[in-house]
């Protein structure tokens, strides 16, 4: 499917699992739908399933927003005691559309929670309580925390996935990867658990010259290891003037708090002339996104640092900010230059980058899946410098392989539905949703 044809049947109020191989522009299809409904006024839920993931749009995790914390499942008392929280329930009640990103780490028993809670505070028995529910992610992704690895709880087996009567729109062209088919098609092989003795030969091979790799790449790590530390002992290294840069952050505190230990900017910055930073934010008109990597050449006169990227790019990074608004009125925020040193990062939070170059030692990988995020992170084999692999990073888990194809089937039918229906009954049923939820405000 097209990212138009998508962007179209979301514009129709349907609601939606937005989904599709690494680098087809997820993220961007789905900011594409929210400034639209940010122009239009209809107070919208951002949410994702991790802090992090939280702030690249600019929203708060599912957790937060629905009321539903760190339990995993619901009871009556718990939501007689909901509904008791006046600043929940007006969110709760006042919101037309719920956004949630990154659906890969979300386990079906919590996803059914906030389905009852949101019937149950919105008082309708419809799913979600009446929402249009925007569902966006990759299976493929690292999957939900859990102790039994044989029997994962993924969101697609609860009730709540089944009730929504989803539109599947599943993208397919490549944005990140479209011109390194070789790397195409190790994904592609791993994606499906199909790969073959050429591609063993490939990724061998890329080892075998990896020794040969002379510029600087971003060491990911598989593992939880203390990259701030790794980053700190590097910048050190270097004897230029250190520039500090401290966050400002303004509005509700808890929301603040969260955003400052979910957000890949740190809280203090310091930079020196000569250091290897990334770009934590997407700023397409300054020509960076979230994962593009270059050195700090210098500062101006507001000290703001001057980054020359991998490609040759020279970029002013002035300070960013990231929002949380509720009804359109920013009530936390933090400002802070969107860098961090590069170094060192694990693949845990490298999700959702497009990252220059990595350097990837793959042989302790521990978990299905875990081989295919990390290498999907660069945009060629030309930026990957690869020190090892073993079998598990080859593989990801079957369940979601053949639910994917089932995916891949729904979508087709849905894109050749939308079709059918030709420009003319799309843009009537367009105009008909958005009337029902501008009259409704």
């Amino acid at each position: 499917m097209l990212q138009k044809e998508a962007l179209d049947i979301m514009k129709m109020g349907y609601n939606v699992y937005l989904t599709g191989e690494a680098g087809t522009g997820k993220t961007y299809v789905l900011i594409k739908y929210l400034n639209f409904l940010k122009d239009k006024q209809i107070p919208t839920a951002i949410t994702a399933s991790t802090g992090i993931a939280a702030t690249h749009l600019d929203g708060v995790t599912i957790d937060s927003w629905s009321g539903l914390g760190i339990r995993e499942s619901i009871s009556s008392d718990d939501l007689k005691l909901l509904k008791t929280k006046y600043h929940l329930v007006k969110r709760l009640r006042r919101a037309k559309i719920l956004v949630i990103d990154e659906i890969s780490m979300i386990h079906g028993l919590r996803f059914d929670a906030i389905d009852r809670i949101l019937r149950n505070i919105r008082d309708d028995s419809a799913p979600f309580g009446g929402l249009q529910v925007i569902l966006s992610g990759d299976l493929f992704q690292l999957p939900p925390v859990t102790y039994d690895k044989q029997n994962i709880d993924f969101i697609f087996k609860s009730t709540a996935w089944q009730d929504l009567n989803l539109r599947i729109c599943y993208l397919h062209e490549p944005k990140r990867h479209n011109k390194d088919h070789e790397l195409l098609t190790i994904l592609n092989q791993i994606r499906h658990n199909q790969v073959n003795n050429e591609v063993l030969v490939l990724l061998n091979n890329i080892m075998e010259k990896s020794d040969n790799r002379s510029y600087f790449q971003t060491k990911l790590y598989t593992h939880n290891v203390d990259v701030d530390n790794i980053n700190q002992k590097e910048l050190d290294k270097i004897s230029n003037e250190p520039h500090i840069h401290y966050m400002v952050a303004v509005g509700n505190e808890s929301l603040t708090d969260m955003m400052k230990r979910t957000c890949l900017a740190p809280e203090k910055l310091e930079l020196k002339k000569g250091a290897f930073v990334m770009f934590v934010k997407n700023n397409y008109n300054k020509g960076y996104v979230n994962g593009t990597l270059g050195r700090v050449i210098s500062f101006d006169k507001n000290d703001d640092p001057i980054v020359e990227s991998l490609s040759k790019k020279r970029i002013t990074v002035e300070p960013e900010s990231w929002t949380i608004t509720d009804d359109n009125k920013i009530i936390a925020q933090i400002t802070q230059i969107p860098l961090r040193l590069a170094w060192a990062i694990t693949v845990h939070k490298s999700q959702g980058m497009t990252l220059d170059s990595a350097e990837i030692d793959l042989s302790r990988s521990f978990i299905e899946g875990m081989g295919y995020v990390a290498l999907s992170r660069v945009k060629s084999l030309k930026g990957l410098r690869l020190l090892g692999i073993n079998q598990m990073a080859l593989r990801v888990n079957p369940e979601v392989s053949e639910f994917d194809r089932h995916l891949d089937k729904l979508s087709i039918e849905t894109a050749r539905n939308l079709k059918k229906m030709g420009w003319i009954g799309r843009y009537i049923k367009k105009c008909k949703y958005m009337y029902k939820l501008t009259s409704s405000k």
